[in-house]
């Protein structure tokens, strides 16, 4: 086995997530007033179809769906086996003559074969009878899974309708902070967990997200192989849904895998006395799960293959251009993901950074592609206009073999050519583009800033934002190089997994073992690049890289404002949002041109898209310069709102309030007309692609939707600001230490002044410690002489050299690898045995 080094040091308990003074509680209730959903067991499962069936519309939505998912598999499989052994494709392509008594026209059933020879090629093709077998299988455990799930989904329904008093109707118009404040009002009365008198909104999410916030802080500090060095590629990502799947069947849910139960970490992965024990066993486990991929992968490969047939045939067909169109990567999803975000979340966030991320991406078209597919665009539109006009005239053309074919395969070739030139009108403005989108997704590696135009950003960009082409074909690929990724990457890291897992884990009372990340506690996890200076005690290897921590506890507390955060990071949110507020409100003095909250804010409108809400109001004429909502959710009509009241409404908006409160109270309020500018500024957030769910159910639908929409927007658009205004001031640190060690940087505009500075300076730029930089091979030199080297704080797997791995030091500078630094020395790392008289580090957070 390959030799086990580690990097990662215990972490000690942060914080207590109990209210005040009810730590090791136990709650008693009495025999007769339990109810039915006085404590349940399981938690994380019953909060997770609780969320399941909110997020599929109902039961009976959900019920059809996973219906109709069990007919797909039937029917892809008859369907496959009947094209391949039913149908005489000589008579269907005219090649064999069919005697008619009758008509003299071939019909469609004359080229199906008959039953009893049909029946004998099956019965004579081995191969087709073990894909038969092997998908009755995978049906029939699909079949009992679709079982037991409608019997825990009715009594999710059951839970829905007589504790939380929603009816399944009424269930789409709910937004989840609704469901949320009603579970967590509930626990008074029912109980659901014992170990507790009250829940919080993070014990809800943890149960939730306790899975995928161990995967996303792995994606943060590098630890999976999903980054790798290339022959002629260079540095690509490879993380597909099969790969998922089996990182989450090892370390998660699967058999041997390292969680007891849902909630609990099994007691021996919580001491490090036999770590390298245990990380033999792991490195074994992914062996022999290697070699099961390894099996299986012609009939998983068969399946993936015609599965995307039928999914995307016609698609293409209707719409051919799909294939030049690009959707978020997998690894994009999972590396944009803040700690406790939930999928709905997530994906409207980054729902409403495509259209920009899709612009910037059109700004790079290759001028030589361009030429290239007007010509072949005007040559084939040449020839597809008189195939069609003949068609126009006479019918009978279409008779003509292959003349359908070609039209078919000439419109195909002319739209995709078209998907490769360039709107004219388009301007090339890729950093006011770049901060759009980054004040949507949040993160961005150090050294895309200022670098927004080179060929190198862009590449390393399209791994985040993806063609759909490549995710199909990478999907396709999947069952190939996966089982090879577990057996000769994966199984390398297992040490560092053991100790990730053992450093990385707290018992939160109630709650049970979670990411230690998850806590979003700055005090352990906070990076002092990234406002937390003075204010986090962590190590280099106890830091969430690009600002993970800071910018999830701000997205967290802003999403869910009736959620009490500890001490420390309560002094945190209301220090960064005091600095927003005093700094927008100092721009209305004349300070804009160094203000970081209007230089953040400006670029928000610095593209064609509609203005956001809170953008207007602090940076420019505001379209809802009558609408002002406070706490209480109350529609106050206003002459006029400066930037100064719009830096209040910011700092004291309670974005996703209980809307319950709102309903309340929204009756009393006037409401405007419809010719009212927040009438027109909710059907402008409706229009440009705001998330359907965040609809309320109020004394109408449309309040409701009105309120919902207006608070979803406020809510989007402050975490915005703050994720701005958090890389503005991290670039400004950043500079300061970067002049501190008499490095300046060179303006992008210089940089064509000499080829020899260009070259040194991106040789020498800082480089992010979650995200790679991409160079040409005339700007890589000696420093990529290595076969595989460590980036951003984790490790580029090369397939083309030996196992070896150079490691580089992190910093504490937002992840920017510089000389290392004496006096920062972390504690090494006890040898087996050293722990064996000392008790278990089980840190309990209670």
């Amino acid at each position: 086995m390959a030799h086990f080094d580690t990097e990662y040091q215990r972490l000690e308990a942060s914080y207590s997530d109990s209210p005040p003074g009810e730590e090791n509680l136990l709650v008693h209730v009495p025999e007769g007033s339990k109810s039915q959903w006085h404590h349940i067991e399981n938690l994380d499962l019953f909060f997770q179809r609780v969320y399941n069936l909110h997020q599929k519309n109902g039961f009976t939505c959900m019920l059809l769906g996973e219906l109709f998912e069990l007919v797909q598999l039937v029917f892809v499989v008859t369907f496959t086996v009947f094209l391949a052994n039913c149908v005489d494709y000589d008579i269907l392509f005219a090649n064999k003559l069919v005697n008619h008594t009758d008509s003299s026209k071939v019909t469609l059933p004359d080229a199906f074969l008959p039953m009893d020879v049909c029946s004998a090629r099956i019965h004579d093709n081995v191969f087709v009878i073990f894909i038969l077998v092997i998908s009755g299988v995978f049906w029939l455990h699909r079949l009992v899974k679709f079982i037991y799930n409608v019997c825990c989904y009715w009594e999710i329904r059951s839970f829905y309708i007589n504790a939380l008093k929603m009816s399944m109707a009424d269930l789409p118009y709910f937004t989840w902070q609704e469901v949320q404040a009603r579970i967590i009002e509930i626990q008074k009365e029912h109980q659901i967990c014992i170990h507790k008198k009250e829940l919080t909104e993070l014990d809800i999410y943890h149960r939730i997200l306790r899975f995928k916030n161990y995967m996303v802080a792995m994606v943060n500090k590098s630890l999976l192989p999903i980054r790798f060095r290339l022959p002629f590629l260079g540095d690509s990502v490879f993380y597909t849904r099969g790969l998922k799947y089996n990182f989450e069947l090892i370390f998660f849910w699967g058999p041997g895998s390292l969680f007891e139960n849902e909630w609990s970490l099994k007691s021996e992965y919580k001491r490090g006395g036999n770590r390298l024990e245990l990380a033999e066993r792991l490195s074994s486990r992914i062996l022999w799960i290697g070699i099961a991929n390894l099996l299986l992968c012609p009939v998983i490969l068969i399946w993936q293959i015609l599965y995307a047939f039928f999914s995307y045939t016609e698609v293409i067909k209707r719409e051919p251009g799909i294939l030049g169109a690009r959707c978020w990567s997998l690894y994009g999803r999972c590396y944009l993901r803040h700690f406790n975000e939930l999928d709905h979340e997530l994906m409207s966030r980054l729902s409403k950074g495509y259209k920009a991320s899709s612009k910037y991406m059109n700004c790079f078209m290759s001028p030589l592609l361009t030429v290239v597919a007007k010509n072949v665009a005007f040559f084939a539109g040449s020839i597809l206009a008189v195939l069609i006009a003949l068609t126009i005239y006479d019918e009978d053309v279409l008779a003509v073999e292959h003349v359908l074919s070609s039209i078919t395969l000439l419109g195909v070739c002319v739209t995709v050519c078209r998907s490769f030139i360039p709107d004219k009108h388009m301007v090339f403005c890729p950093e006011q583009l770049l901060k759009v989108i980054l004040a949507h997704i949040h993160y961005m590696p150090d050294h895309w800033q200022g670098n927004a135009h080179r060929y190198e950003t862009r590449d390393e960009f399209a791994q985040l934002f993806q063609y759909k082409a490549v995710f199909i074909l990478e999907e396709l690929l999947s069952p190939v190089i996966t089982p090879f990724i577990l057996i000769f990457c994966l199984r390398r890291k297992s040490l560092e997994i053991i100790d990730f897992f053992r450093n990385f884990t707290v018992e939160v009372v109630g709650v049970g073992d979670t990411c230690s990340f998850a806590q979003m506690d700055v005090r352990q996890h906070g990076h002092p690049a990234w406002m937390s200076a003075g204010k986090t005690e962590a190590s280099i290897y106890q830091q969430a890289e690009d600002g993970k921590t800071e910018l999830s506890l701000m997205h967290f507390a802003i999403t869910n404002p009736q959620w009490q955060p500890p001490r420390e990071s309560t002094h945190f949110i209301s220090q960064l949002k005091e600095k927003v507020h005093r700094e927008a409100t100092g721009g209305q003095q004349g300070t804009a041109a160094e203000n970081h909250a209007f230089t953040s804010t400006h670029s928000l409108q610095s593209e064609s898209e509609p203005r956001s809400l809170i953008a207007n109001l602090l940076a420019g004429p505001p379209s809802l310069a009558s609408l002002h909502l406070g706490r209480d959710g109350s529609i106050i009509n206003h002459l006029s709102i400066g930037v100064s009241e719009g830096a209040s409404a910011l700092r004291s908006l309670s974005p996703l309030s209980t809307s319950l409160h709102l309903r309340g109270s929204f009756p009393s309020a006037r409401l405007p007309r419809p010719d009212h500018p927040a009438v027109a500024a909710g059907r402008a957030m409706a229009g440009s692609g705001t998330d359907a769910r965040t609809v309320s159910s109020g004394s109408s639908a449309w309040e409701g939707q009105l309120t919902s929409l207006v608070l979803s927007e406020y809510a989007s658009t402050e975490m915005s600001i703050h994720a701005l205004y958090m890389h503005e001031m991290h670039k400004q640190q950043s500079r300061g230490e970067l002049s501190r060690h008499t490095w300046h940087r060179q303006e992008s505009d210089e940089s064509s002044e000499s080829v020899h500075d260009d070259v040194e300076a991106i040789r020498n730029l800082p480089r992010s410690s979650t995200f790679p930089f991409a160079t040409t091979p005339s700007q890589e030199g000696a420093a990529l002489q290595s076969s595989s080297q460590r980036r951003y704080g984790g490790t580029t797997e090369s397939l083309c050299g030996g196992p070896r791995v150079q490691r580089t030091a992190r910093m504490p500078m937002g992840g920017w690898s510089e000389e290392p630094q004496t006096g920062r020395h972390h504690d090494p790392v006890p040898e087996e045995g050293s722990e064996d008289e000392l008790p278990p580090h089980i840190h309990k957070v209670t």
